[in-house]
């Protein structure tokens, strides 16, 4: 039997009504996971930034300390090597008991005249009374080296005086014996001070006298890369010395010799 129009209409808005209700109650299981990867990428996100900064920051680090291990290297090398015939065709040029005001200004210009570079072994006495030869000695790029006090023989002194003797000559890192004359108390001594003891290879016997011609004789013979040669520019008159230096000087530098003075 047709029912009426009426009353079909709110029978039929119920019924989609109902069916609209019962789809809006079943989970959206789709939106959790399209959810999912968002959350990853932005935890791993910031994981980044160290990856992309550290290989930068390396080198920086490493590269200072390279600098100053070759700074090191070079200063040390420049102070403490005594390793002298390795330098070559270089003569070690030295001078003991001085200063003396007269020949020591002299024995300066002749060094300069060759730019020749020297070691100067002076009495803490002679040094207390010229402190200006020392200082133009020291000024003009030249070592000075302690010679003791009063030049006496060490080893006939007792025990406290020869400790006096070297203790109250002039600062350096070297010390020389007044007539070689030492032992392994003296150098002990010495060493105690923070001074390295010198000798010598060539001694030119000018302290003597000899004459020019026997001095400068001496110095060319006894001349080979590293030789440490002694000459005196006090003690006396030095005339002799101050003109064998300038001809075996000249000599010598056209064999292709250098001077330089001692790492005191």
């Amino acid at each position: 039997m047709t029912k009426p129009p009426g009353k079909l209409l709110p029978l039929v808005a119920a019924l989609l009504c109902g069916a609209v209700l019962a789809q809006a109650a079943e989970p959206a299981d789709h939106s959790v996971t399209s959810a999912a990867p968002a959350m990853q990428a932005s935890t791993h996100a910031p994981l980044t930034i160290p990856v992309v900064r550290h290989p930068a920051a390396v080198p920086r680090k490493k590269q200072q300390p390279a600098r100053q291990r070759r700074t090191s290297t070079t200063a040390t090398s420049t102070t403490t090597d005594w390793n002298l015939a390795a330098h070559g065709k270089v003569l070690y040029l030295t001078f003991d008991d001085g200063p003396q005001k007269e020949w020591t200004p002299k024995v300066l210009q002749v060094l300069a005249k060759h730019r020749a570079k020297a070691t100067f072994f002076v009495l803490g006495r002679e040094a207390a009374a010229h402190p200006d030869l020392v200082a133009l000695t020291r000024a003009a790029g030249h070592r000075i080296g302690n010679h003791t006090w009063d030049h006496p023989r060490l080893t006939k002194l007792p025990a406290d005086k020869m400790r006096q003797e070297i203790l109250t000559g002039v600062k350096s890192k070297c010390f020389r014996p007044p007539f070689r004359d030492t032992n392994a108390h003296v150098e002990a001594v010495a060493a105690s001070n923070h001074q390295r003891q010198v000798l010598w290879d060539v001694d030119t016997l000018d302290w003597s006298k000899p004459g020019t011609a026997k001095i400068e004789r001496a110095i060319l013979k006894g001349a080979r890369p590293g030789a440490i040669i002694l000459l005196h520019d006090g003690g006396g008159n030095r005339s002799e010395t101050v003109a064998a230096l300038d001809r075996a000087l000249t000599q010598l530098t056209r064999q292709g010799y250098t001077y330089q003075a001692l790492p005191c």
